[in-house]
């Protein structure tokens, strides 16, 4: 029996120096979530886009760096009249800060007095031309060189001399 006892005697020490070591192991803080009050009260502002500027009319600028007004000014005019006739396109054009001496318009009716399918004015601008045409289709532009005879349209266009 003594052979039993020394052996639960060591046995009851070991259990006593395990747990007492346990008891002496560092414990680890169990993070607790925390909330701040900027974050539940009020969310961040969303960034916001700032619109791109209105295309405006480049003084002493190329044909190129007006096309963009050009188009603006084209469309615009285009969506509140259609087709309209040349005189108001020039009109327009003059309104938007274009020099009327350096435009070109062909005739709004045919030569059978019918109302011309299309029409094709231009604003020579530094040695080049902005052209624009309008039809059923809509309002389009470009850019071209300015053509041998000084000007910008090919064929017959009307005086602008109002």
């Amino acid at each position: 029996m003594a052979g039993v006892s020394a052996r639960a005697l060591a046995a009851g020490a070991a259990l006593v120096l395990v747990a007492g070591l346990s008891a002496c192991a560092p414990s680890v803080p169990t993070p607790v979530p925390t909330t701040s009050a900027s974050s539940s009260s009020t969310p961040e502002p969303e960034p916001t886009e700032t619109a791109p500027p209105e295309p405006a009319l480049v003084e002493d600028g190329t044909a190129e760096e007006n096309k963009p007004y050009f188009d603006l000014v084209g469309t615009n005019f285009f969506a509140t009249n259609g087709m309209s006739d040349g005189r108001s396109i020039i009109d327009n054009l003059v309104a938007a800060g274009f020099d009327k001496q350096d435009m070109e318009v062909t005739p709004d009716r045919t030569a059978i007095d019918l109302a011309a399918d299309s029409i094709l004015f231009s604003v020579r601008i530094q040695g080049e031309c902005l052209l624009g045409q309008v039809s059923a289709r809509g309002f389009g532009s470009t850019v071209a060189p300015l053509l041998g005879t000084g000007g910008c349209l090919v064929g017959a266009t009307r005086p602008i001399d109002w």
